[in-house]
């Protein structure tokens, strides 16, 4: 094209000022983090003085209230019991149900399955998301809280958000249930070089904590080994 030398000028002047400038995305991210950590210290203190004046049972309950239920609290030293318990059993029932891969905005459940013919017997079919194959031990996780990895484990979970990003710096590879290609777990596989599949339905029931499994990040597949 004519204008074809300048645009590739521009272009590559884009370029280096994205590479310059790009590492200054992760400042906001950092300042929220350290903020919130530190509202949380002070929500915990507020809570632990409830529960010496016998208003909580323990700390944690103060996650059961809305930020005026805990004001009300603290003002009076009352409290409704029953809504920290009715909701405590709540959010349990709500941890065991597992939502639809799918749902529009009109509210249809969309379901489906892969269809691959060229792979392994008792392969567990994915989306490819990050290349390459790896081996190694399945670390089945819930709660990154819960997370004990050691170097060359591969991590099995539901999914993953920017809170799980520490991980990535001990594990070799990825499997979740849900996902896509611009998903947090694929996005950060791909740049730590981790082999990653996404889409695995009942990834965290099928695979057993210790396990040993092969990931094809390439194909898109799961083969337990032992």
């Amino acid at each position: 094209m004519p204008d074809g030398e300048q645009k590739a000028g521009e272009t590559q002047r884009m370029i280096r000022r994205l590479r310059t400038f790009i590492g200054y995305r992760e400042y906001p991210k950092y300042g929220i983090v350290n903020r919130y950590f530190l509202y949380k210290q002070a929500l915990l203190e507020e809570a632990g003085r409830l529960v010496r004046a016998n208003v909580l049972h323990e700390p944690e309950d103060i996650y059961a209230l809305t930020f005026q239920e805990l004001r009300e609290a603290v003002r009076t030293h009352t409290l409704d019991d029953p809504i920290v318990s009715k909701r405590k059993a709540e959010h349990e029932r709500h941890r065991k149900l597992t939502p639809p891969r799918v749902l529009t905005s009109e509210g249809e459940i969309v379901a489906g399955a892969y269809k691959r013919a060229d792979l392994p017997a008792d392969a567990l079919v994915s989306l490819p998301v990050s290349a390459g194959v790896v081996e190694g031990r399945a670390r089945v996780l819930s709660d990154m809280a819960d997370a004990e990895l050691e170097a060359g484990d591969i991590l099995v979970t539901t999914f993953t958000d920017p809170s799980w990003t520490p991980l990535f710096v001990s594990i070799k590879g990825l499997v979740t249930e849900v996902g896509g290609l611009m998903t947090h777990g694929a996005v950060i596989a791909r740049e730590y070089g981790l082999p990653a599949v996404v889409g695995v339905g009942n990834a965290t029931r099928l695979i057993k904590d210790g396990q040993r499994i092969r990931v094809h990040g390439t194909d898109g597949y799961v083969e337990i080994l032992a």
